[in-house]
């Protein structure tokens, strides 16, 4: 009727405004260097024959480094002591189909991506939703010091999940740290990155059946199964970086932009919530600008009739990073 739409339209400009609001908060956070090393603008000229310390600051910094970057060799003598999860979050809406969840006592975090190609037919935000709720519940209900497994985890939150006939479907990938170990389960481009000393360690690969169109979890009995999913696992050190996050980070942030933002990050002394917020307001400027490459438009290049694709995708944009301190800290 015209007063619910009237109520619900109100609800809809009123969270525009709010995100609006924080958008203008997290640019704000992006420091000079990075805009200046990725050519963002925003950032004033300065002065004709004054020295622009920003600039060298970033080229000295921000560097690309010389070659791909390979994972790292992991054998290397393990510190005595244990090790612990610090995290936190920054979530920058769209269609607001993206969920996730973390327990610091646990060590664990997992963040998962609604389908889009549900929003004409059901709440295409229910299954990633349903997802990320159960997980959690899963994990506050264990017993303390337990080791979570992320497959086991995200096994039991689809079984969960779809005998409740949750409609529409979701990516989902969950990181924990077991004790020194950091350990993994993925499906679809929901994914992560683990940085050692600014370099990554160790990646996810998005599982797609086509471009933009990646395995994902549902409620139905031919859909993804977590039989499917991608695990792993790889020895943690203190001082390791964890980036969890949905294709609104990947797709629109390589992992040489990543890397470099997190040396930066870490040069700066960010916390886990500041290296989020920048990583966000940067996947969220890439993803609106229409000259620049990103993974989305290398990846789309390869599509019939897409020779001259460029620029980013929109979308919800979820980025999870966790430190890795010891857990005397």
């Amino acid at each position: 009727n015209p007063s619910q739409r009237a109520e619900k339209n109100k609800a809809q400009i009123k969270m525009e405004q709010h995100m609006v609001q924080t958008l203008i908060e997290i640019d704000g956070r992006i420091p000079g260097a990075l805009r200046v090393a990725f050519g963002i603008s925003g950032r004033p000229t300065p002065a004709p024959g004054h020295h622009d310390e920003v600039a060298n600051f970033a080229a000295v910094l921000l560097a690309p480094r010389d070659g791909a970057s390979e994972p790292m060799d992991c054998d290397e003598p393990v510190a005595p002591g244990g090790l612990r999860m610090v995290f936190e979050s920054c979530y920058i809406k769209d269609h607001d189909e993206d969920a996730h969840f973390g327990h610091a006592a646990a060590g664990v975090v997992g963040v998962a991506d609604g389908v889009g190609g549900y929003r004409d037919r059901v709440d295409a935000s229910a299954f990633s939703r349903g997802l990320m709720n159960n997980a959690y519940m899963e994990v506050v209900t264990a017993a303390p010091g337990t080791h979570v497994c992320p497959r086991t985890l995200l096994e039991r939150a689809h079984m969960m999940t779809a005998a409740a006939g949750t409609p529409a479907a979701s990516t989902a990938v969950i990181v924990s740290l077991a004790g020194r170990t950091l350990k993994w389960a993925y499906v679809g481009d929901s994914g992560f990155l683990v940085f050692r000393d600014g370099r990554i360690l160790a990646r996810s690969q998005p599982q797609q059946h086509s471009f933009n169109c990646p395995y994902q979890l549902n409620s139905e009995r031919d859909g993804t199964s977590v039989a499917e999913a991608e695990v792993g696992e790889v020895p943690a050190k203190e001082g390791d970086i964890v980036v969890v996050g949905t294709d609104g980070l990947f797709d629109n942030v390589t992992e040489d932009e990543l890397e470099r933002i997190v040396r930066m990050g870490t040069a700066l002394g960010f916390s886990p919530k500041n290296m989020a917020e920048v990583m966000a307001a940067f996947a969220f400027e890439a993803a609106r600008c229409g000259n620049r490459d990103t993974p989305y438009s290398v990846l789309g290049r390869s599509e019939p009739g897409r020779a001259f694709f460029t620029g980013g995708k929109p979308d919800d944009i979820t980025v999870v990073v966790a430190y890795i301190v010891p857990s005397s800290l």
